[in-house]
């Protein structure tokens, strides 16, 4: 585990609904660019993404609508990031959607501090980050051919395990290379931006290890926090020995 703490599917109510509020907001944010998916790029990848996620089309027809201003009285969608450092000094990088930043602010300071970190500045600790296009692929035959592919798109780093294909790109070129490759049939999970970090720091501490965990689950539970990301390098070995 390592870099992006995404909010991953659930099988509770809880969980579902902190999806569904996550893509209702991220689809909203786009739509205010325009309402059309056909000529809003950004609009077209939330909603697959939404979709993927089994949200409902009229779900999905009303948050365009809060977008575009189409919805009247709807309090405003803002977004907003929070930087800091964790437990055993791990960057953490914290993205919200909402409609109340004092309520969001207040939350994910208190998730700080009880979790032995630090709440900064902005800028604090972005710079140990980069903006990166993400997509998420499965494949079906040789990896290899996903790989050519999504450099041949423009893709600049793909890391594989087993049938599962992680493509990172340039922020101006993640549309193209999900395009390039769903018309090669391959099959695209996810494609998002997100914050990768240039570094990694290695956890080898079993309580350090879990007591980052614990502080980044709990960042993600809140119903405002969107994506967690942090420079904390943790093997699938410690994360299975702590229960995790």
């Amino acid at each position: 585990m390592s870099g992006h703490h995404n909010i991953e599917k659930g099988a509770n109510d809880a969980q579902r609904g902190k999806i569904f509020t996550r893509h209702g907001n991220l689809i909203t944010l786009a739509a205010r660019k325009g309402g059309d998916p056909s000529m809003n790029s950004t609009l077209r990848l939330a909603i697959d993404n939404a979709k993927k996620d089994n949200f409902p089309n009229v779900n999905i027809d009303r948050a365009i609508k809060r977008g575009t201003g189409e919805l009247k009285g709807q309090a405003e969608i803002m977004e907003i990031s929070y930087e800091g450092h964790g437990p055993a000094g791990i960057a953490v990088i914290v993205e919200c959607l909402t409609d109340n930043k004092n309520r969001t602010i207040t939350n994910v300071r208190t998730i700080f501090n009880k979790g032995g970190g630090n709440l900064g500045s902005t800028g604090g600790v972005g710079w140990m980050f980069e903006r990166k296009g993400v997509i998420g692929a499965k494949s079906k035959g040789n990896p290899e051919e996903i790989e050519l592919l999504a450099i041949d798109a423009g893709a600049d780093d793909i890391q594989t395990d087993g049938e599962r294909v992680t493509v990172y790109t340039p922020l101006n070129t993640l549309h193209q290379v999900v395009e390039a490759l769903k018309a090669k049939g391959v099959e695209v999970e996810k494609a998002e931006v997100v914050m990768k970090p240039k570094e990694l720091v290695r956890i080898e501490d079993e309580t350090k290890a879990k007591n980052i965990l614990d502080f980044l689950g709990a960042l993600e539970e809140d119903l405002d926090v969107t994506n967690v990301y942090s420079n904390a390098d943790i093997s699938e070995e410690l994360m299975k020995k702590i229960g995790k």
